[in-house]
């Protein structure tokens, strides 16, 4: 397993604060978004919340769909089943390497 140091998009170095500035919702509603697990911040030594710059474009989506009135479990059920289909595009590529690099054949 590597240690692959995240790319400046999904460092997580923004303060609530400047989250709340970036998007035009409240630090409540951030957290909110946060307790309904649609958003992962991490914690600094002290305790505050860092968001990446990855994390300011989900909190957008989120408040566009919210807009839309779509609520947050339905917000959820679609990240998940995203992420879903993510991992599997994945093993699928994964895989074809595998067969790939098995009987030698060249990517074009």
């Amino acid at each position: 397993m590597t240690n692959k140091t995240p790319s400046y998009k999904e460092r997580k170095v923004i303060t609530i604060g400047v989250v709340s500035e970036l998007t035009g919702l409240t630090e409540r509603q951030i957290r909110y978004y946060e307790e309904r697990k649609l958003i992962f911040p991490e914690r600094s030594p002290r305790g505050n919340r860092k968001y990446s710059f990855a994390d300011v474009e989900q909190l957008i989506d989120i408040a566009n769909k919210r807009e839309e009135g779509v609520q947050t479990y339905e917000i959820r059920q679609d990240m998940l089943k995203a992420k879903r289909m993510g991992d599997k595009r994945k093993r699928k590529e994964l895989l074809r390497g595998e067969i790939n690099a098995r009987f030698g054949i060249q990517k074009e």
